[in-house]
């Protein structure tokens, strides 16, 4: 394996256990995203996705569970980009939400 497969192997476990937050709620929209959507991502909203992940737990919850959106541009577009994913991928776990 090259170095660089290497290194985005290496990124990819690491955004996985970032995105395994311990909340039912926040597992269930960030993990399938992470699966199912962030390798068709640009670089753009990967980065924004990265830096999400960094947030607190609750706030994520308030964005993620539509209470409240971020102010900043960037967070407010991956946030939406996720639970609109959610949304659409039949996800029958998040509509109990």
């Amino acid at each position: 394996m090259n170095d660089d497969a290497s290194a985005a192997s290496a990124q990819r476990k690491r955004l996985y256990w970032h995105s395994r937050r311990g909340m039912w709620e926040l597992d269930l929209l960030l993990v399938p995203f992470l699966e199912q959507r962030y390798d068709d991502l640009d670089e753009r909203d990967q980065a924004a996705y990265r830096a999400l992940i960094g947030e607190e737990d609750q706030d994520l919850f308030f964005w993620l569970m539509r209470r409240d959106w971020p102010e900043e541009p960037e967070r407010r577009r991956i946030v939406k980009m996720i639970v609109e994913h959610a949304e659409s991928t039949g996800n029958d776990s998040y509509r109990g939400l």
